[in-house]
């Protein structure tokens, strides 16, 4: 309590407005528990960077708080490329509340501090700023978003001279920068005019231009399958891009929902702005139902996740989860790449550790290394930063709805994603088949790998504290047992040790710390439970598998296992 009534008092001198003082006295009159939320803690880089609600206090994200982590970021560029002449960064914002405010004061930042500052004219997607990054030769980036989360959110994520976002020990060394600066003070917020460059179009055409390079399917092919799609950017960025790459691509029958083409930072048709849920895509399956559309596409606010609904063999629409689309893409790119003469034996692809292995299966099957990286998008990037010039990246996934494919962008995209789901849309098309009837061919052939999450929210300082009692109990008492079966593996990404049941021996995990445990039984359910880096959650993946004799099988095979995830959710955290 003591520290966090020093910063709010902090707050109440010094270079911060009157507005903002005025804010923190009426919190210390009025409501000491949101003072407590806004100021026991400094935002701090997680797997999505610097994320957080809206409002006064260093907990939160604000003029402030922005500007100090731009100054924490300035300095440590600084001590990285003091060789350069000049270093150059690159800005971008989504539809968010206050976004091209704190878009604004980011570029005024750099700026004043002597940087060439890339700004673009309007708000763009996430992929794009990883796509500018490299393109312009920047030493960093940042992108004004918090994704998925609610209204409330906003954020700031940070990307290296790769074009990824920033890992550690980089990450690590900002916060430390940042924690030096404690006044408004210490920042420099007059940007000189001067260094700002306002890009748009231009950037758009190049971006467009590599997208389309990575298309596997004729113009022909396409246009004979005539896919009708429904589109919705949930209103946010991918209302400008995505469907210029599908009619770029030879799609003509593209519907939109047009009240959610209007870029809104309140999200007034959704709950929320997260594909990864149904109700964000129950507008565009209602207008694909009144225009008997074959495929449904939701970005998300910045258009890196992709939620995406597909027609059955009955004509019915069928959300796909983040693993099948994954899965979907997956397979079609080896696939098509095998049938093109693509794959020389100097190829592969990446996958999440809380991704189905399904996805590796795939890779066996056409002799295709698949590395598994920590959660984050970030982590594939640096296999792919590790690898660039020895193989070739044919795509990586996550099961949270991102995808990429090509050396082009650094973060999951959901703008070549869109243009990925069409093309295999149109491939399957060709075979008479529907992208639904391909997945259920897929588990036919490999084996039906079922996957489940559960997201149990706990909000604010205590809500952090009990997450952290939960993992401890994880770890200090593991089940023996799930569903009956023996746990066989236990991996601590934290202790980075994995600990053999059976034979009682211990192996190092070669992978960055995370917190993140992993069981796996005998009969190869997979549960992984990590606290999410970008909300407050803790989530539990549920990962079985059965063998799938014939596409008719699907669906009573799909709830037997079905009910096994329930016992799941009994056993680990009911009880």
């Amino acid at each position: 309590m003591e520290t966090y009534l020093k910063r709010a008092a902090s707050w109440l001198q010094g270079s911060f407005d009157t507005a903002t003082k005025e804010a923190v006295k009426n919190l210390m009159e009025f409501n000491p528990k949101e003072l407590e939320e806004s100021f026991y803690q400094n935002l701090t880089f997680g797997t999505g960077g610097l994320r957080g609600i809206m409002g006064v206090g260093t907990n939160r994200m604000n003029q402030y708080t922005v500007g100090m982590a731009t100054q924490g970021l300035v300095n440590y560029l600084k001590s990285c490329f003091a060789h350069l002449p000049r270093i150059k960064v690159a800005i971008s914002y989504d539809c968010r509340n206050r976004s091209a405010e704190f878009a604004r004061i980011t570029a005024e930042v750099f700026a004043a501090n002597g940087f060439k500052v890339y700004l673009f004219d309007a708000l763009r997607p996430t992929p794009e700023l990883s796509f500018a990054v490299r393109h312009l030769g920047c030493q960093s980036g940042v992108m004004i978003t918090a994704s998925h989360n609610p209204k409330e959110y906003n954020g700031y994520k940070a990307y290296w001279d790769d074009g990824a976002q920033v890992l550690a020990p980089h990450d690590e060394n900002i916060i430390k920068e940042v924690e030096k600066i404690t006044d408004p003070s210490q920042v420099r917020f007059d940007g000189a005019s001067e260094n700002i460059e306002m890009i748009g179009k231009e950037m758009d055409e190049i971006y467009l231009q590599s997208i389309l390079s990575l298309i596997n399917l004729s113009p022909q092919a396409i246009k004979e399958a005539d896919i009708k799609i429904v589109y919705t950017p949930l209103h946010g960025t991918g209302v400008y891009l995505v469907p210029d790459i599908l009619k770029r691509l030879g799609f003509t029958s593209i519907c939109h929902v047009p009240e959610q083409d209007v870029n809104d930072g309140d999200f007034p048709t959704l709950v929320s702005p997260n594909p990864e849920e149904p109700a964000a895509l129950k507008m565009a399956m209602e207008r694909a139902e009144a225009v008997h559309a074959d495929l449904v596409m939701a970005t998300d606010p910045d258009a890196d996740r992709l939620g995406v609904a597909v027609r059955d063999s009955h004509g019915q629409l069928q959300l796909l989860n983040g693993n099948q689309l994954a899965t979907i893409l997956t397979y079609y790119l080896l696939r098509r790449w095998k049938e093109l003469g693509k794959l020389t034996g100097k190829e592969y692809i990446v996958k999440t550790i809380v991704t189905t292995d399904l996805l590796k299966q795939m890779a066996d099957a056409y002799e295709v290394p698949c590395y598994n990286v920590l959660t984050g998008f970030k982590y594939i990037a640096e296999v792919q930063r590790n690898l660039e010039g020895k193989m070739t990246f044919i795509g990586g996934g996550e099961e949270s709805y991102g995808f990429n494919v090509g050396s082009f962008v650094r973060d999951k995209d959901a703008v070549v994603s869109c243009a990925l789901v069409a093309e295999a849309a149109a491939w399957a098309a060709e075979q008479g088949k529907c992208l639904y009837d391909l997945l259920l061919d897929i588990y036919v052939e490999f084996g039906l790998f079922r996957e489940h999450l559960l997201s149990i929210t706990k909000k604010g300082k205590e809500g952090l504290e009990q997450i952290e009692v939960m993992m401890k109990r994880f770890r200090s008492t593991p089940p023996q047992t799930l569903c009956g079966s023996p746990v066989v593996l236990i991996h601590d990404y934290q202790s980075s040790e994995t600990i053999d049941l059976i034979s009682d021996l211990r192996y190092k995990i070669e992978l960055p710390k995370s917190d993140v445990l992993q069981y796996i039984t005998q009969d190869n359910t997979i549960v992984s439970i990590r606290p999410s880096g970008t909300e407050p959650k803790i989530k539990f993946y549920f990962g079985l598998r059965a063998k799938l004799d014939c596409t008719e099988e699907y669906r009573k095979v799909s709830v037997s296992l079905d009910g096994e995830f329930k016992k799941l959710e009994k056993e680990l955290v009911n009880g």
